[in-house]
């Protein structure tokens, strides 16, 4: 192994389905797909837009999106692999003027993504981005495990907190997951 990494998606529960138009498969190899809201107005998407464009990475595979990602070790033929699906979507999905153009934007974005993956394989990642002063706005949060046994707890149930949770300083959010689930196409 080279020593290089790159996010997957990671999907602990189901609310991924629920909450974004279309959920990556847990597993793809993924990017931040801030490029999908470069010319977005936040304001005027539909709700499980402003989620995905809130809080998403985007699956390279499924071009669908994941509120979380976890640092994985990936070989050179891999992230070619990721590059040259990732081009194949920018320019089927987005138009882009040529597999050329598309190959040099997917480089760039499958660089972005391995410069997340500083930290240790099997850290988890998420994402806060907003839109400020014109401008999109990318905050990353790292999910670390949990130090020891959660005490009194049984063997079973001893570390049944998969993660502790940190205070930081990013704005609180709410999202109505009812409502979301309301708009949900069928």
């Amino acid at each position: 192994m080279t020593g290089l990494k790159l996010p997957r998606t990671l999907r602990l529960d189901a609310s991924d389905t629920l909450v974004f138009a279309r959920a990556a498969e847990p597993g793809e190899w993924a990017v931040t797909g801030s490029f999908l809201f470069f010319d977005a107005d936040p304001k005027k998407l539909t709700p499980k837009e402003r989620v995905a464009f809130r809080s998403g990475f985007l699956g390279i595979a499924s071009f669908g999106f994941s509120t979380l990602v976890v640092v994985s070790e990936a070989s050179e033929a891999e992230r070619d692999a990721a590059v040259e699906a990732l081009a194949v979507q920018i320019q089927s999905r987005l138009g882009a003027p040529s597999l050329d153009d598309a190959r040099a934007a997917a480089r760039e974005e499958i660089a972005v993504a391995a410069s997340l993956c500083q930290p240790p394989v099997n850290t988890v990642l998420a994402l806060h981005r907003s839109l400020e002063e014109g401008e999109i706005r990318e905050q990353f949060r790292l999910l670390r495990p949990r130090e020891g046994a959660v005490p009194g707890a049984d063997r079973q149930h001893a570390y049944a907190r998969a993660f502790d949770f940190f205070e930081s300083d990013e704005p609180e959010e709410h999202v109505d997951l009812v409502g979301l689930m309301g708009s949900r196409s069928t």
